[in-house]
């Protein structure tokens, strides 16, 4: 019989966790439970209805929190005009001097990877190291563009990338611990109408989001019922 932690008994007693809840009544739950001694990451995991083996039913987007994520996030920038993007705010940029560091010294000190697409032809060549650590700047999540201190401004104020697995999950952040749960509640409300926004046209019948569960780093997952969510 395996054991469970101290910090796990501690968080079922806050809640019934077999049960499910409409989703402030589930971040409301989330809070009652004991916190790590760090600001812990809250994320929304979703479980959806499509074929992940199907190219037309991939899931994949962005979505820009109102109340931010509360994460400091590093951005380096993929430009043949570093300066520029330093002065809007980047933390590394550059190009074949970025994408050699990258690729021989397999330096990855960044969160978020941005490029210009007339650099992308040179990008490619660290594809094997950026694209496994889902740092591949790609046009789909808005990290490939000629606006630079655009894309670096969303980055940094909020926006986060959600991209579904070969299992057909997907998990997005949506704050943190020390947001109050008016905060989390509308971060993850804007989240998920976004990925039900994100229903590829191709997916016929069926519940297109089947389950969903809210979580923070160190915490047990609270379910949340997605019928109390618009999937039409």
């Amino acid at each position: 019989m395996s054991k469970t932690s101290k910090r796990y008994e501690s968080a079922r007693q806050a809640g019934n966790l077999e049960a499910v809840y409409g989703l402030s009544e589930a971040i409301e739950l989330l809070q009652k439970m004991p916190t790590a001694k760090f600001d812990e990451t809250v994320e929304i995991y979703a479980r959806l209805g499509v074929d992940p083996k199907q190219s037309d039913q991939m899931v994949r987007g962005t979505v820009s929190l109102p109340n931010g994520s509360g994460r400091k996030v590093t951005v380096a920038v993929f430009t043949a005009n570093a300066q520029e993007a330093l002065d809007a705010g980047a933390d590394h940029a550059g190009l074949d001097d970025l994408i050699k560091k990258i690729v021989e010294d397999n330096w990855m000190d960044f969160d978020v990877a941005i490029a210009t697409p007339d650099a992308m032809k040179e990008v490619r060549k660290a594809a094997r190291v950026l694209g496994p650590r889902g740092l591949m700047p790609n046009p789909k999540s808005g990290t490939v563009t000629d606006d630079i201190a655009k894309g670096i401004q969303e980055v940094k104020a909020g926006r986060v990338e959600y991209k579904m697995d070969k299992t057909a999950n997907l998990a997005v952040v949506v704050g943190k611990r020390s947001f109050t749960a008016e905060q989390l509640v509308e971060n993850a409300t804007t989240a998920l109408n976004t990925i039900v926004k994100a229903r590829p046209e191709s997916f016929k019948g069926g519940a297109f989001i089947k389950s969903v569960t809210i979580s923070s780093t160190m915490s047990p997952g609270v379910k949340v019922d997605p019928k109390t969510l618009s999937q039409n």
